[in-house]
C-alpha cells in the first residue's frame, strides 16, 4: 500500500506521526465539531476509560482537541502529541466525534535506535528526522503493521529515502535481527521502546522544564484546521497517574547481550534497576505533592463556585424585578422597526425593478419597419449595380451598366421616401435611450450576466415564483397583524380589572395566565417578519432571477441592435435622399477642376518667365539691387499664388473623389484625363500641377549621397523634397507605399506620431524621378541633438513616447518601418518624438539592412535580423530599445553580448528605465502599446507640439533612412 502523507510530530529517530493528505477536511470538521459541543461537555469523573476517546483543552492554545488517556498523560490522536492536563481540561464528546483517528504512527522499515545511544544523539536523531518529515508531504510504502497499529513503512521525501539520510546520519542502525519479516519488525519495535524508555528515565514526563522542550505540534498543510502550535514539553498542568500503572521495561537488545559477558552484563542490569527504582520513587514523590495540590485546588474551585452562585442568583432575582420592563422595551422597539419596514414598502416591491423590465422588453418593444427589407433589397442591388461600373472598362458596356443602375436608382429613392417617412413615426431615440438607462441599472444590480437561453418560459418560471414569494410574505403579515390584535385585545382586558371605576367584572386567572404566551406570540410574528428578507436567495432561486435577467438582458441587446441598423440605414438614406435630390437630373462634371488647372498652367508660365527674366537681370549690365528685389517679390507672390491654385484643386480632387466612392463610380471612365484614379491611388498626395523647378529650391549636396535632396519653403513652412529613381514597373508599389503610410497619418494626423507626407511630385517624362514633399526640422533629429546638446532623461522619455506613439500607428496598419536610426527619429522642440518616413523604393528587409541601421557602436539590427528572420513589429521595437538605451546611457561605455544586445545590467541608469529595456532586449518584446503603458511613461506628460516653421537650429540633417553617420 502506498500513500501521501504530511508530518506532524516525531518521537524519536525511527518513529513519527503523519496525517493523510485527504484528511483535510475531517479535521476542519472535527475542529468545528469539537470547538462548539466542548466548552457545553462534562468533565470526566471517576477513572477514565483508556480506550474511549475524549476532548483536551491543549495547554499552549486553550482549543479542544480529540486525546486519549494513557496512564499518565493523554496523547491527542489527530496530532500524535501528549501532555499532561488537570482533570477539568478533560471533557466526554459526543458519539459521532468517535471516529478513528487523523494521524497515523509510524516507523522507518528496517531501522532501530543503537543501544548504547546517549541522551544528546536521541535527541539529535529527534531533531534530525524532524527536519525531514515535519510539514513535508511524504510518500509512504507500507511494509508491515505492529499489533499497537503502528505502520512499519519506507518513506520518501522528493525522491530521497528518509530511512537511509537517518542511517547515514548515524542516529539509526540497520536491523540484524533472524526470522521472518513479522518478528523482526516486532523485535525492533521492542527494541525501540525499551531503548526509548530507558534514555528517557533520567528526564521525568512530570517535570515542566523550559529546556525540555523539543520541537511544537506540526500545522503545515493542516493550517487551517489547528488553532496554533502544541508544544511537546509539559505545561506544568498534570493528570492523576496511578503508582500501579507506571511500569518500565527493562529489556536489552540481543545483539548487545552476546557481545557482554555474564558477569559485566548482570552488573550493568543491577544498576539499570537501581536507577530506575530511584526514578520511580522520585515520580511518587513528585505524585503526592500533586495530589495535596489537587486537593487545595478542589477547596478553592469550590469555594468559587458558592461564590459564583450566590451572585448568579441575585442576578437572576434583580432580573427578574426589571423583566416586564424590559420585556415591554425590547417588544416595542421590534415593533418600530416593523412599523418602519411596511412604510418603507421594501419586502413587498421585491424584484420590482426586473419585473418592470420585463415588461418592458416584452410589451412596449419596437418592431422591424415593414420597408425596411424591401429597401435593403433594392439597395444591395444598387451596390452591385455601382460594382459593376467601378469594374468596368470597356466604354460601349459602360453607358449600359450606367443606364441599368440610373433604373435601380430610381427605385431606391422610392423607397428610401418611404422607409424613412415609416421610420419618423417611430421613437427610436426616446426608446434606445430608455433601453441604455434600463441596461445600466440592472446591470449595477446584477452584474454582467451570461448567455441567455432564448425562451420565454424563464418569464413565466420567474412571475410564478414571486407570486410564491409575496403570498408567504402577506400570510406571515397576516399572523402578525393576527397576534398583535389578540395583545391588543388582552390590553383592553388587563385595563378593565386595573380600573376602580369599572364595574366588569374580569377573570383574574385568565387575564393573568396568558399574558405570557400572548407576548411570546407577539414577539414570534414579529420577529419571523422581520427576518424574512425577500432579497435573501437560495441557490435554485438565485438561478431563477438569473435566468429571467440574462434573458431579460438578451432581449435589450437585440432590440438595441435592431434600433442601431434602423437608425444607420435611416442616416444613410437620408444623405442618399440630399445626393439623389441634387444629382437626379444632371451629373457632375470636371469644369471646375479644368479651370483651376487652365489658371496654375497660366501662373506656371508666368512665373517661368519671370524666373528666365531674372536670371537675364542678374548677368546683365543694368543690374540693380533695388529692381532685382522687386523681380523676387514678384517671383515669390506667383509661387503662392501657384501653391493656393494647387490647394483649390486638391479640394476639387477630393470632392471628385468622394462622387466617384459614393455615387457615381463612372466619372474616372467618362473623364480619363483628369486622372482622378491616379489621385485616388496616392491617398490624394500625387499632383502634377506642382514641379520641383517652379519652387526655389536649394539643393542640399553634402547630404545627397543617395538620391537628390533639396529644401525649399512653402507657405511659411520649411519643407525637404527627396527624389526617388522609378520605373514603369516599380512606380505603382512606391505609389501604393506612400498612400498607405498617409492614410495611417491622416486617420489620427498629430497625434499618429509620424512624419506627415505633403506632397508626390512626377519630375517631366524625360525624368524618371518622384519627389516626396515632407516638413523639415533642420537640427532636430537625435543624432544631431545627442552631438550637440543631449536630451535630458526626462526629455529622452517625453520624446520616446511620441516615437512608441509612431510605431504603434504603424504596426496597427500592417507596416513595419524597418529603418528606425537616430537619424531618422526627431525630437521636435526637445518634447514631441516623431518618427520619419522611410525609402519607399526598398521592402522592409532592405530598410533594415541599410549601413544606417547603427548609433554610436551599437547596430539597431536585431538578433533575428542577422539569423535571416523578415522584418517585423518586434524588430522595430529592438531598434527602438537601441535607441533609448542610447539616450539613456549618452557618452557612456557599455559593452555587448554575443548576440549582438547591448549589456544593460551593468550600466548605472533609472531602475524603471533599465526594466522596461531589458523587456526590449528579450525574445517575447514588448509591443509598441505595452511600451506607452510602462510605467516609466505614465508620469510622461506627450503633449504634441506644433512644429515651428520658421525656428532656426544648427546643424541640419536628412530625414533619409540611407544617409549615413558621417553625413551630418
Amino acid at each position: 500500500q502506498v500513500e501521501d502523507v504530511v508530518g506532524c510530530h516525531v518521537e524519536d529517530a525511527v518513529t513519527f506521526w503523519a496525517q493523510n493528505v485527504t484528511r483535510c477536511n475531517d479535521l476542519l470538521k472535527l475542529s468545528c465539531a469539537l470547538a462548539e459541543a466542548c466548552p457545553r461537555a462534562n468533565a470526566v469523573f471517576g477513572k477514565p476509560d483508556f480506550s474511549k476517546i475524549y476532548g483536551g483543552c491543549f495547554s499552549e492554545d486553550r482549543c479542544w482537541y480529540r486525546c486519549m488517556v494513557q496512564q499518565c498523560q493523554v496523547l491527542y490522536i489527530d496530532y500524535g502529541n501528549s501532555e499532561v492536563l488537570n482533570r477539568s481540561d478533560i471533557v466526554e464528546i459526543p458519539p459521532n466525534l468517535q471516529c478513528p483517528s487523523v494521524a497515523k504512527k509510524y516507523r522507518l522499515w528496517g531501522l532501530q535506535i543503537p543501544t548504547d545511544q546517549n541522551l544528546n544523539m536521541f535527541d539529535q536523531g529527534k531533531k534530525f528526522l524532524n527536519s525531514l518529515v515535519f510539514e513535508k508531504e511524504i510518500k509512504i510504502h507500507h511494509k508491515a503493521k505492529h499489533k499497537d497499529g503502528t505502520v512499519i513503512a519506507q518513506a520518501e521525501y522528493e525522491k530521497i529515502d528518509i530511512g537511509e539520510e537517518v542511517a547515514k546520519a548515524g542516529f539509526a542502525e540497520k536491523c540484524t535481527f533472524p526470522g521472518n519479516a513479522k518478528d523482526t519488525e516486532e523485535r525492533k519495535v521492542d527494541v525501540v521502546q525499551n531503548q526509548h524508555r530507558k534514555i528517557k528515565v533520567s528526564v521525568p514526563l512530570w517535570v515542566n522544564k523550559p529546556d525540555h522542550v523539543l520541537y511544537s505540534i506540526p500545522r503545515g498543510h493542516f493550517d487551517q484546521v489547528a488553532a496554533s502550535a502544541r508544544n511537546q514539553n509539559f505545561t506544568g498542568n498534570r493528570m492523576f497517574a496511578p503508582k500501579e500503572k507506571m511500569l518500565v521495561s527493562t529489556s536489552v537488545p540481543v545483539t548487545s547481550l552476546a557481545q557482554i559477558r555474564p558477569d559485566q552484563k548482570l552488573s550493568e542490569e543491577k544498576e539499570v534497576l537501581r536507577r530506575e527504582n530511584i526514578n520511580l520513587l522520585q515520580r511518587q514523590k513528585e505524585l503526592e505533592l500533586k495530589v495535596q495540590q489537587l486537593k487545595h485546588e478542589l477547596q478553592v474551585c469550590g469555594t468559587r463556585e458558592k461564590e459564583a452562585s450566590s451572585k448568579t442568583a441575585e442576578n437572576f432575582e434583580e432580573t427578574l424585578h426589571t423583566y416586564i420592563g424590559t420585556k415591554m422595551r425590547s417588544l416595542a422597539a421590534k415593533v418600530k422597526a416593523l412599523k418602519e419596514v411596511r412604510h418603507s414598502n421594501k419586502n413587498s416591491r421585491f424584484e420590482e425593478q426586473l419585473s418592470q423590465a420585463i415588461k418592458v422588453v416584452t410589451e412596449g418593444c419596437l418592431t422591424v419597419p415593414c420597408s425596411l427589407e424591401k429597401l435593403q433589397k433594392i439597395w444591395t442591388e444598387y451596390d452591385l449595380a455601382q460594382k459593376r461600373i467601378r469594374l468596368c472598362r470597356n466604354v460601349d458596356e459602360r453607358d449600359e451598366l450606367i443606364t441599368k443602375r440610373d433604373e435601380v436608382q430610381q427605385n431606391l429613392c422610392s423607397a428610401v421616401e418611404e422607409f424613412i417617412l415609416e421610420v419618423d413615426q417611430l421613437p427610436l431615440s426616446e426608446r434606445s435611450r430608455m433601453l441604455e438607462e434600463l441596461s445600466a441599472s440592472l446591470e449595477k444590480v446584477y452584474g454582467q450576466g451570461s448567455e441567455a437561453d432564448d425562451s420565454e418560459e424563464v418569464f413565466q418560471q420567474f412571475f410564478k415564483w414571486k407570486s410564491v414569494k409575496m403570498k408567504k410574505l402577506i400570510c406571515v403579515r397576516n399572523d402578525t397583524d393576527t397576534a398583535l390584535q389578540i395583545l391588543s385585545d388582552w390590553f383592553s382586558g388587563t385595563l378593565k380589572c386595573f380600573d376602580l371605576t369599572s364595574e366588569a367584572c374580569s377573570d383574574l386567572e385568565e387575564v393573568a395566565g396568558n399574558a405570557d404566551e400572548v407576548l411570546k406570540k407577539v414577539e414570534l410574528a414579529i420577529c419571523e417578519e422581520l427576518d424574512t428578507d425577500l432579497n435573501e436567495h437560495d441557490e435554485a432561486e438565485k438561478g431563477i432571477i438569473m435566468s429571467a435577467y440574462n434573458e431579460v438582458r438578451h432581449k435589450l441587446h437585440q432590440e438595441q441592435s435592431m434600433i442601431a441598423v434602423i437608425q444607420n440605414r435611416y442616416l444613410a438614406s437620408v444623405e442618399f435622399k440630399k445626393q439623389a435630390e441634387e444629382w437626379l437630373n444632371r451629373r457632375p462634371d470636371i469644369n471646375n477642376l479644368l479651370s483651376i488647372k487652365k489658371t496654375v498652367k497660366s501662373l506656371k508660365a508666368q512665373l517661368r518667365w519671370k524666373l528666365v527674366a531674372k536670371n537675364n537681370f542678374e548677368e546683365s549690365d543694368d543690374y540693380s539691387e533695388f529692381e532685382m528685389t522687386g523681380i523676387k517679390e514678384e517671383i515669390a507672390d506667383l509661387r503662392n499664388k501657384v501653391l493656393q491654385e494647387i490647394s483649390k484643386e486638391q479640394e476639387e480632387y477630393d470632392k471628385l473623389a468622394y462622387l466617384v466612392q459614393k455615387w457615381f463610380p463612372e466619372l474616372p471612365l467618362l473623364y480619363p484625363e483628369a486622372g482622378i484614379l491616379n489621385y485616388m491611388n496616392s491617398g490624394g498626395l500625387l499632383t502634377c500641377s506642382l514641379e520641383r523647378d517652379l519652387l526655389d529650391a536649394e539643393p542640399m549636396k553634402e547630404l545627397s549621397t543617395k538620391r537628390p535632396l533639396v529644401r525649399s519653403e512653402i507657405q511659411g513652412q520649411k519643407v525637404l523634397l527627396k527624389g526617388y529613381s522609378v520605373d514603369v514597373s516599380s512606380e505603382a508599389k512606391v505609389i501604393e507605399r506612400v498612400a498607405k503610410y498617409h492614410r495611417v497619418w491622416d486617420q489620427q494626423k498629430e497625434k499618429s506620431g509620424l512624419l506627415q507626407l505633403l506632397f508626390l511630385l512626377f519630375c517631366k517624362l524625360s525624368d524618371p524621378l518622384v519627389y516626396l514633399m515632407v516638413p523639415y526640422y533642420p537640427g532636430a533629429s537625435l543624432g544631431a541633438l545627442q552631438a550637440d546638446t543631449p536630451l535630458t532623461l526626462e526629455e529622452a522619455l517625453k520624446v520616446m513616447k511620441g516615437v512608441a506613439q509612431g510605431l504603434q500607428t504603424l504596426h496597427g496598419a500592417n507596416i513595419v518601418h524597418g529603418s528606425l536610426h537616430g537619424n531618422n527619429v526627431f525630437a521636435v522642440n526637445r518634447k514631441q518624438g516623431i518618427v520619419g518616413d522611410f525609402d519607399f523604393t526598398k521592402s522592409e528587409e532592405q530598410r533594415a539592412a541599410a549601413n544606417t541601421m547603427v548609433v554610436s557602436t551599437l547596430s539597431l539590427v536585431s538578433p533575428e535580423l542577422k539569423m535571416g528572420q523578415p522584418a517585423s513589429p518586434a524588430s522595430d521595437m529592438y531598434a527602438y530599445g537601441c535607441l533609448l538605451f542610447w539616450l539613456c546611457i549618452q557618452n557612456e561605455e557599455f559593452g555587448i553580448k554575443e548576440d549582438g544586445t547591448p549589456e544593460v545590467d551593468v550600466v548605472v541608469m533609472d531602475d524603471k528605465v533599465k526594466s522596461l529595456l531589458l523587456k526590449l532586449f528579450c525574445c517575447n518584446r514588448l509591443t509598441a502599446e505595452q511600451v506607452l503603458r510602462d510605467e516609466c511613461f505614465l508620469v510622461v506628460d506627450a503633449i504634441p507640439v506644433s512644429p515651428q516653421p520658421g525656428e532656426e537650429q544648427e546643424p541640419c540633417e536628412e530625414h533619409d533612412s540611407e544617409k549615413t553617420d558621417e553625413k551630418k
